[in-house]
């Protein structure tokens, strides 16, 4: 995703409403290390940042963090004809994800919020 956005022609996806799940690389990496050091964790942890952020607010983010504009979205017509209905359809509508048992497990985020991961990550 950074190279279009690198370039100043990056944008939302579709409506960009889409809920967007995100996770910095260190906090991925922590939650893996959190289910391993502790034998009290059991089951599936979300591996997604506590913070739910929309297509559109990620998109302007990323742009933000570049110093770059966003303000060539990605028409849903596109995707479809790309990649197919059914592969389009996981970026046009998203999918709504919370790591209720990642935090109830302990494990304390680095990058909860997406502006600080998102300059952690391009600077």
């Amino acid at each position: 995703m950074i190279w279009p956005f690198w370039l100043g022609i990056g944008g939302a996806i579709g409506s960009g409403r889409q809920p967007f799940p995100w996770v910095h690389v260190d906090d991925l990496s922590g939650i893996l290390a959190h289910a391993l050091e502790n034998e009290s964790v059991r089951g599936v942890l979300n591996g997604v940042a506590p913070s739910a952020n929309t297509n559109a607010e990620f998109s302007a983010a990323l742009a933000a963090s570049l110093g770059r504009p966003a303000v060539l979205p990605v028409p849903g017509f596109a995707l479809e004809a790309m990649l197919g209905a059914e592969r389009a359809a996981m970026l046009l509508e998203g999918q709504r994800v919370i790591p209720k048992r990642t935090l109830e497990s302990g494990y304390k985020f680095r990058y909860p919020q997406l502006r600080a991961a998102l300059e952690n990550i391009v600077t």
